[in-house]
């Protein structure tokens, strides 16, 4: 068991090394240069001739006309990869050019876009000349959504202070008019202890002169 973990922790860092190569987008930094190189088949005489062509020359190969707009490889820390950007015109019986190939041709693989003529095979071998560094776009970054407001609720007014009324044992009361019960001695009229057309005086009120 010893021996098996340090053999795992190797193996699964190494697949993590794998798996961030792969990750790599295959677009990185491209080093453009200003010729490209042909090698062109007669198919005829099965002779092969390899030429040049500068950016945005053109040079002519039998009845081809072939116009390199661009050459492209790539670091050597990155994968192969050349590529070249072409067109490629016949020039008919009566002096007339025809379109006959626009696109990508890849020195790693000639078949992928190939030139389909009866006569004439034309593939990518290389890159040379001048050098420029073309640095790879940064990564696009993709937009965050917007918080959504979260709707918020209607402040709740505080509930009414209560009071404590002055009658004892009375229970607390919503705030409001304080209820006051009667002064000391006091008698409501009509209860049993007034006689009939005397009013009760409450005892803290004072005889006018008049009343002498």
């Amino acid at each position: 068991m010893g021996m098996i973990k340090p053999r795992m922790r190797f193996i699964l860092a190494l697949a993590g090394l794998l798996a961030a190569s792969a990750a790599t987008p295959a677009d990185a930094d491209k080093i453009k240069h200003s010729i490209a190189v042909f090698s062109g088949l007669d198919k005829i005489t099965g002779r092969i001739i390899s030429f040049e062509v500068a950016t945005n020359e053109t040079v002519q190969f039998g009845t081809l006309q072939i116009t390199e707009r661009v050459c492209y490889t790539r670091p050597p820390t990155e994968a192969p990869q050349t590529d070249t950007f072409v067109e490629v015109d016949e020039l008919g019986t009566d002096n007339k050019t025809k379109r006959i190939f626009t696109g990508w041709m890849f020195a790693a693989s000639p078949g992928l876009h190939a030139l389909d003529h009866p006569v004439y095979d034309i593939w990518l071998t290389g890159c040379k000349g001048d050098q420029q560094v073309i640095a790879a776009p940064p990564p696009a970054v993709t937009p965050q959504p917007a918080p959504v407001a979260t709707p918020q609720k209607p402040a709740q007014a505080a509930p009414p202070a209560l009071r404590r009324t002055e009658t004892d044992g009375a229970p607390l009361q919503p705030g409001g008019p304080i209820e006051v019960g009667p002064p000391p001695g006091f008698v409501p009229p009509g209860s049993p202890s007034t006689s009939p057309g005397q009013q009760s005086v409450p005892p803290n009120s004072a005889p006018s002169d008049d009343g002498l």
